[in-house]
């Protein structure tokens, strides 16, 4: 199903780009090598592709003994593969368009720490209409654990506010129910029944722009970039890196892989146990720090 699209690619290279016989052919090799990862994890549908099976198989490559170029590389390949699929509507979005190209020894999500997440809560401005849904968002993808294209796509009747739950839909049209904390629930709650209607809303999704209409990806990620730059977090932000912070701090607190597996909607737990190596390092710096028998 995925070979013919990396076909056409190829010829879309050649006749379109104009690249080289060369280079079209090291594009080719690298989409070959992520063909056979998908075909171990049983993967065969575009719509099962996301930015965290990518993640993973950053890490494959990784695992292989592959360095930091020529994981650039295979990356660089994978973009151009999934922007061409976008541009010509095999796609909605191009899961690889927010990857950071690797430079750490180690590829492991950036996560903030609980006072970074509660410092980036605080500043959107929630007595105006675009703050308040500003807010209202950050609390919502930290509480849950979302994706982006998660967020963006749900709809007023995803959630039940009587026990607060929300109805997410994920990659490969996977549904989950994914519980929220009080504070946020109130949020969303708050933001439907007074805020939203202020964006004389036109189509159903919860979160939507100027225009009523749905908000965008890259909306989303602009806003965070705003917010990251006014809380002068030193860490390079995105949407996603609350989705880290999220499940890194589920399991910090006592939370079990399987659960946090369950709650991101991750079809392949060793997609959840980078999170696991995370704890570690942090364990391991921990124990540096406090223990009184650890000399520098």
């Amino acid at each position: 199903m995925i070979k013919k699209y990396i076909q056409s690619f190829g010829h879309y290279l050649l006749a379109i780009r104009g690249l080289s016989p060369q280079t079209v052919k090291s594009y080719l090799q690298d989409l070959e090598c992520f063909i056979l990862f998908l075909e171990e994890k049983n993967i065969i549908q575009l719509s099962e592709i996301s930015e965290d099976i990518l993640f993973l198989y950053l890490i494959f490559l990784r695992q292989k003994g592959l360095k930091s170029r020529s994981l650039a590389r295979h990356l660089a390949s994978l973009r151009n593969f999934f922007g061409y699929l976008q541009e010509n509507n095999f796609l909605e979005e191009n899961p690889a368009l927010f990857l950071e190209n690797p430079k750490l020894p180690k590829l492991l999500p950036k996560v903030l720490s609980l006072e970074e997440v509660k410092t980036l809560l605080s500043i959107p401005n929630c007595s105006t209409s675009l703050g308040f849904r500003d807010r209202t968002i950050l609390e919502i993808l930290y509480a849950g654990g979302l994706r982006v294209s998660e967020l963006i796509n749900l709809k007023v009747l995803d959630f039940d506010s009587s026990v607060g739950i929300l109805k997410v839909l994920g990659k490969g049209n996977k549904e989950r129910l994914v519980p929220l904390h009080t504070e946020a629930q109130g949020y969303l709650d708050e933001y439907l029944k007074n805020i939203r209607p202020l964006f004389k809303p036109k189509e159903p999704f919860i979160f939507l722009n100027r225009s009523g209409k749905k908000l965008s990806r890259q909306g989303v990620w602009k806003m965070i970039k705003k917010y990251a730059l006014k809380a002068n977090l030193s860490k390079d932000i995105s949407p996603h890196i609350l989705r880290h912070s999220f499940a890194t701090h589920l399991l910090e607190g006592g939370a079990d892989l399987r659960t946090v597996q369950i709650l991101l909607g991750h079809a392949d737990i060793t997609a959840t146990e980078i999170y696991t190596h995370i704890n570690s390092l942090r364990l391991k710096q921990l124990y540096s720090t406090l223990h009184p028998r650890n000399e520098d």
